[in-house]
């Protein structure tokens, strides 16, 4: 399985059982990112806005994927949604791997939550905080679920992203394992080690 990081919270996984884009951002949504055009069999958005539900950016292929997808009902924020609406966390399983993007998670997870996300091969979390859990809330996520590879998002970086949100840095200083890669692709196999993985965004 590939993971290609195409900015902010947008990634597009490549499988023998189909290709999926996940969270792509409208044009001009997020300061700094060029404009998305992929190419996708399928599209998942954690909710509507439009920094991650661009879906007139990914050209459909009309192929269906095969690779199963499990989604879990959750807020954007800690008051059920009172704030900013609901979240959805999707599940994708392929090739004998489990991933888990988080979109814009905002709140505590249910226990059966947290039992349906154990046993991950790799885990994408946002972690810059105001719109969605920090870096202490997501590192406390991380401890709790124990994914083989964790991919940070939906933070800013130098030239990109919102300003009320934290850099990476802020969640890196609470990891170990920590592998930077010159790329924004990680190539995800059952034999990856256990990381936080970086992925550099390549517009």
């Amino acid at each position: 399985m590939r993971i290609i990081w195409n900015g902010h919270s947008c990634f597009t996984l490549e499988t023998g059982e189909g290709t999926v884009v996940v969270d792509p951002y409208s044009d001009g949504s997020v300061p700094g990112l060029a404009p998305l055009r992929l190419r996708a069999d399928r599209v998942y958005c954690s909710h509507d806005h439009r920094d991650h539900g661009g879906v007139e950016t990914v050209a459909l292929t009309g192929e269906v994927p095969s690779l199963q997808v499990e989604e879990l009902h959750t807020w954007h924020d800690g008051q059920q949604g009172a704030q900013r609406g609901p979240n959805t966390i999707h599940i994708f399983q392929a090739e004998g791997l489990r991933v888990a993007h988080l979109g814009d998670l905002g709140c505590a997870l249910e226990p059966e939550q947290l039992e349906a996300l154990t046993g991950l091969d790799a885990l994408m979390v946002p972690v810059g905080g105001f719109y969605t859990i920090d870096a202490k809330q997501a590192k406390a996520l991380v401890d709790r679920l124990r994914p083989r590879v964790t991919i940070p998002m939906h933070y800013r970086g130098e030239g990109f992203g919102y300003d009320v949100i934290g850099p990476v840095e802020d969640y890196l200083e609470l990891c170990s394992h920590v592998v930077r890669y010159p790329g924004n692709t990680l190539v995800l196999d059952k034999d990856t080690p256990e990381q936080t993985a970086v992925l550099t965004y390549r517009p």
